[in-house]
């Protein structure tokens, strides 16, 4: 049997789910040192409320603990490359408490990455209406 040389696309879509997955659990603790890894300089996230969020923003709110998650992953992930930009969609579940009020929601969200040297950046973000929640 032959072993062939595993497919660069096959390694870069497996390389952005982890990093993706990564980057959720790391919202999830608060873990803004990873965000900040993650996440490119000039970062928007088009937020399920309208909002619009940049880096300096998501970083201050998970300095200051602003959202405590009981509950904040997805399924349903699908990653899509063309060439040095990928898009990667999932079903988020978030459940917690913001200044002082739960919430328990999911909503679907596309995260934009961008090949730089050395590592892929995720570079915009865009979450759709939030959804109820259904256990």
């Amino acid at each position: 049997m032959v072993t062939l040389p595993a497919d660069s696309t096959v390694l870069d879509e497996q390389e952005l789910a982890r990093l993706d997955t990564e980057y959720q659990a790391a919202v999830g603790r608060n873990d803004w040192e990873t965000m900040d890894r993650i996440l490119d300089d000039d970062f928007v996230l088009i937020s399920s409320t309208g909002r619009v969020v940049t880096k300096p923003d998501l970083l201050e709110e998970a300095r200051g603990g602003a959202i405590t998650y009981e509950r904040q992953d997805d399924t349903d992930r699908i990653v899509r490359i063309w060439g040095d930009t990928a898009v990667v969609t999932a079903l988020r579940w978030a459940k917690g408490v913001e200044a002082g009020v739960p919430f328990a929601y999911r909503a679907w969200f596309s995260d934009t990455y961008a090949r730089t040297p050395g590592s892929w950046k995720y570079v915009l973000g865009h979450a759709s209406a939030r959804l109820p929640w259904k256990d």
